[in-house]
């Protein structure tokens, strides 16, 4: 079930975690498959020169960065784009910035809550759910839990309500 891009909201592609060397390279934690193919992050203040594999995450070059200072004081900053920028999904795909904040309905259509958060343990997504109470539960993002999602609610199956 595609979704639309719910109103374009920012999603985070990497965090920088620190400087690389002392000519304005970072250190960057990488959330996304080809961070190559974007070349401008953060509205436009930041612009990719360069990207490369390191021993301690990717490193990447900033047109912006010329120096290690300048490199350090971008510890913590998450690079973003919009979702717009994102390639386009197969049936079936999702994501996450498309499902957080969904209202989450019953088989019966009562709502439960909403999604507050997607996790991965590995075995795949796992759905957090927050009730109106602020009671959390977790639900697996699988079709016999979730048989139904779009751009507007997920429904979760009575078994896997808590």
């Amino acid at each position: 079930m595609p979704i639309s891009n719910r109103g374009d909201r920012p999603v985070t592609l990497a965090v920088v975690i620190g400087a690389h060397a002392v000519a304005g390279e970072v250190r960057l934690k990488v959330f996304a498959e080809d961070l190559a193919a974007h070349k401008s992050f953060n509205g436009g203040t930041l612009t990719l020169k360069s990207v490369r594999g390191g021993s301690n995450g990717v490193i990447a070059r900033f047109a912006e960065v010329a120096d290690r200072n300048a490199a350090e004081a971008l510890r913590g900053t998450e690079l973003t784009v919009p979702r717009s920028a994102l390639p386009p999904l197969a049936e079936g795909e999702y994501y996450h910035i498309d499902l957080l904040d969904l209202p989450v309905l019953g088989e019966d259509g009562a709502a439960i809550g909403r999604v507050v958060a997607i996790d991965d343990y590995g075995a795949g997504d796992v759905i957090e759910i927050e009730r109106p109470d602020g009671k959390r539960f977790m639900v697996p993002m699988r079709p016999e839990a979730v048989p139904v999602w779009d751009e507007t609610r997920l429904v979760v199956v009575a078994a896997f309500v808590e």
